[in-house]
C-alpha cells in the first residue's frame, strides 16, 4: 500500500497511496448536504486515513469506513501515513502546473496541514472505531455488507485515478458493487487520472453500467485542487429513489445483487454525450 516514485509529468504511483481527506473536502468534491444526512448510514469505501467518518459521526451520522488497511495496528497504519504522505506531499510541489489554489487551499502548506489533521484525527480514533464497527477491513469489488444497506455510498481517489494499476473490469465490477450496497446513490470522485485526463473509457464504462441497469450522471462540483476534479460520478439503479428511508449499517455479507432492467437506447445515447 505505501508509493513509490517514478519520473513523470503526472502525479503516477505504483500503488494505492494510504491518503485521506477531511469532511469539509468530502462535502466539496462529494456536493454532500449534511444536515440532510443525519441519522442516515452513508459508507466510505477506500477511506485511507480520512477523518470523514469520526467527523461525519460527531454530526449524527451513520458513517462506515472501509479499506484494505483497516484491521492492522494503529502504529502500522502511522506509519503508512508517514510514508505516503511525505512521497505524495513531494509529488505534488514537485508539479504545481497540476494544482490550482483559492477555491479549497489558499496554498500547498494550507493543503498539506488540512490532510495531515485529517491523518491524526483518524489515527486517534481508529482503535475505538474499529472497536465499534465504524472502521471495517475490506476492499473492491467485494464489500462485506448487504444489498442496499446505506443510503449513500462514497468511493475518492481510488477508481479513475488508479486506471493503470486497476483495469477497465475492476471498474465495472467496482461500481456494480458500490451501487449494489447502496439503496440510493453511490458517488465517485474524480473521474480523471493523477496526470489530471478524465478516465479514457468512461463512456464505454457509463453505456456497459446502462446495460447491466444503473443510471450514471457527471455532475459538477464545487471543488478545485488538483487538476480535473470539478466533476463526480453519480451512480444508482434503474428507477431507484434518490432519498430512500434511512438505514442502519449491518456487517453480513449476502451475495451480489444484479442490476435491474437496462437502460434504453436513447438513455444509452444520453450517457455518452453527457461525458
Amino acid at each position: 500500500m505505501t508509493t513509490t516514485l517514478s519520473p513523470s509529468s503526472s502525479l503516477e504511483l505504483s500503488s494505492v497511496a494510504f491518503f485521506g481527506r477531511t469532511l469539509a473536502e468530502y462535502a466539496r468534491f462529494f456536493a454532500l448536504d449534511l444536515p440532510a444526512l443525519h441519522g442516515r448510514a452513508v459508507l466510505d469505501v477506500a477511506a485511507g486515513p480520512a477523518s470523514f467518518a469520526v467527523e461525519a459521526a460527531g454530526r449524527g451520522i451513520d458513517a462506515v469506513a472501509l479499506d484494505p488497511l483497516y484491521g492492522c495496528r494503529s502504529e502500522a497504519l502511522a506509519a503508512h501515513v508517514a510514508i505516503d504522505y511525505r512521497q505524495m506531499h513531494e509529488r505534488i510541489r514537485a508539479r504545481p502546473h497540476l494544482v490550482e489554489l483559492g477555491p479549497v487551499f489558499a496554498s500547498l502548506d494550507e493543503a498539506e496541514a488540512s490532510r495531515r489533521a485529517a491523518a491524526d484525527r483518524f489515527l486517534r480514533d481508529y482503535e475505538s472505531g474499529f472497536l465499534h464497527g465504524r472502521y471495517v477491513g475490506g476492499a473492491l469489488p467485494r464489500l462485506p455488507f448487504l444489498d442496499r444497506q446505506f443510503d449513500l455510498v462514497l468511493c475518492a481517489h481510488l477508481l479513475f485515478v488508479y486506471a493503470r494499476q486497476l483495469d477497465y473490469d475492476f471498474h465495472v465490477a467496482a461500481c456494480v458493487e458500490l451501487v449494489r450496497v447502496s439503496a440510493g446513490e453511490a458517488r465517485v470522485h474524480p473521474l480523471c487520472g493523477h496526470d489530471g485526463r478524465r478516465y479514457v473509457e468512461l463512456t464505454r464504462l457509463r453505456c456497459d453500467l446502462a446495460d447491466l441497469g444503473i443510471v450514471t450522471d457527471v455532475v459538477p462540483v464545487d471543488y478545485a485542487f488538483f487538476a480535473g476534479t470539478g466533476s463526480m460520478l453519480v451512480l444508482r439503479r434503474h428507477g431507484s429513489s434518490a432519498k430512500p428511508e434511512p438505514k442502519r449499517h449491518q456487517s453480513t455479507h449476502e451475495k451480489h445483487e444484479k442490476g435491474e432492467e437496462g437502460l434504453t437506447a436513447k438513455e444509452r445515447e444520453a450517457a455518452r454525450k453527457s461525458d
